[in-house]
């Protein structure tokens, strides 16, 4: 027998133009940051926006934007609030920003529910920061989100890059699309990634620079938008919508 949540997920989920999973083959690639940023830009240049934590095992798109002080309202569900013109949801809200002792099924009731509670409104883009990895997340929002799209963000690293390519390699054999691959944090110059992924079916976006400024932004959105990082990746952003 179907869980009847999945049908109320569906239903949460009608009003959302597009859905975007930032996901990574693994953590400290700055996922959070770009899933953070990409929210806003698309705010700032008009857009509804709604951003969504999912990454249970260290949330921190809360502290990345500074949405300090806000709790969902309870109407039928639950009604993310708004900050910086973005619905903002997290798991944070109910664990407190705590640690979540959760595996298999429990995960996966607890993932489920989150979603099914969730009441969005008409939104042009949800963006969904994923946990890193192909793990029991990311194949529960390739089940239940049936028009989820992935950008995967990577560095130029030997570890990250060789989880970002087993990532897309999983994400091509189960036919979900790709937008494409962020190289974040890029410090020199070397050859594009895509030559380093070994040809992996999917498109190059672009690169993102580290900037050594950008944590000391954190919790000031407006800040955050003025650095090189966001500069960039609005460059991409205009790409992916053009």
């Amino acid at each position: 027998m179907q869980d009847p949540r999945i049908k109320v997920i569906e239903h949460r989920l009608s009003k959302v133009n597009n859905i975007i999973a930032v996901s990574s083959g693994k953590g400290g690639v700055g996922k959070s940051v770009i899933a953070s940023l990409l929210a806003l830009l698309l705010a700032k240049k008009g857009y509804r926006v709604g951003l969504m934590d999912l990454d249970f095992t260290s949330p921190s798109t809360h502290l990345i934007l500074g949405a300090k002080g806000l709790f969902p309202q309870e109407k039928e569900g639950i009604v993310p609030p708004t900050f910086e013109n973005i619905k903002f949801m997290s798991i944070v809200y109910f664990s407190k920003d705590k640690a979540l002792s959760l595996r298999g099924q429990d995960f996966s009731d607890s993932f489920i529910e989150i979603l099914a509670i969730t009441k969005w409104d008409k939104l042009d883009y949800l963006i969904l920061d994923m946990p890193p990895g192909i793990n029991d997340a990311t194949l529960d929002v390739i089940r239940y989100i049936k028009k989820v799209k992935f950008i995967i963000v990577t560095t130029s690293s030997i570890l990250s890059l060789s989880t970002a390519k087993k990532l897309i390699d999983a994400l091509n054999i189960l036919n979900i699309e790709i937008i494409g691959v962020i190289e974040n944090m890029k410090s020199e110059q070397t050859h594009t990634i895509m030559e380093k992924l070994d040809g992996a079916k999917t498109k190059f976006l672009g690169e993102i620079p580290f900037d050594p400024k950008l944590e000391r932004c954190f919790g000031k959105p407006q800040m955050i938008l003025t650095t090189k990082v966001s500069r960039e990746l609005e460059k991409i952003v205009d790409k992916i919508l053009t």
